[in-house]
């Protein structure tokens, strides 16, 4: 289930929110900063604890990395780095597309039955953000609809349970929230989803 919403990630209750962070993921501006300030400074020190992958460098971008979300209503929060904006020729579609995939795998991995993302790199990283939300909403609605194949498979490949036990019911769909800080950002959603 895809829902949009207009207001504040860092209020959400949800189990994770997703983070526009930079590669060295020590807090920053815009979302990245209204989320370590909100989770306090449990959440700098636990993302010094993430170790660099080259020096200055906690998170590449594309990838994703998971801390708890400390003093934010959310479990965790999942930093995901993305890219810079320059032409669009030089890998930012790919790059911000893989932010969306890993994130959502990180969040099933880790139990999470509901994710909230912002508008990942259509701040300061300049990402155009009509082609920013069509990555976005293309490979959410694309991983929604793998964890229903596989759920179904995992439904066919027991259909009679043994006597005396219920058939364990498949996984609950993960419930994914865009959360866009302004009016403007959300009806771009809108447009998009039916």
């Amino acid at each position: 289930m895809i829902k949009i919403i207009q207001g504040d990630i860092t209020t959400l209750a949800v189990d994770a929110i997703v983070n526009a962070a930079n590669q060295v993921m020590l807090g920053g501006g815009g979302v990245d900063g209204a989320i370590h300030d909100a989770a306090g400074p449990e959440l700098y020190e636990a993302c010094l604890k993430v170790p660099e992958v080259r020096p200055g460098v906690r998170c590449p971008t594309g990838e994703a990395r998971i801390t708890p979300g400390f003093r934010l209503p959310a479990k965790y929060v999942i930093h995901t780095v993305g890219p810079v904006y320059r032409d669009g020729l030089h890998g930012e579609p790919e790059k911000l597309a893989a932010c969306y995939r890993n994130s959502l795998a990180l969040a099933a991995e880790n139990g999470c039955k509901s994710i909230a993302f912002p508008c990942i790199s259509t701040g300061i990283y300049g990402y155009p953000k009509e082609a920013a939300a069509q990555i976005a909403v293309r490979e959410v609605e694309n991983f929604l609809a793998q964890s229903r194949r596989d759920a179904e498979m995992v439904g066919r490949r027991d259909p009679t349970p043994p006597k005396g036990r219920a058939r364990s019911p498949s996984a609950p769909q993960m419930e994914v929230l865009f959360c866009c800080f302004s009016a403007r950002d959300a009806a771009v959603y809108k447009r998009l989803l039916p």
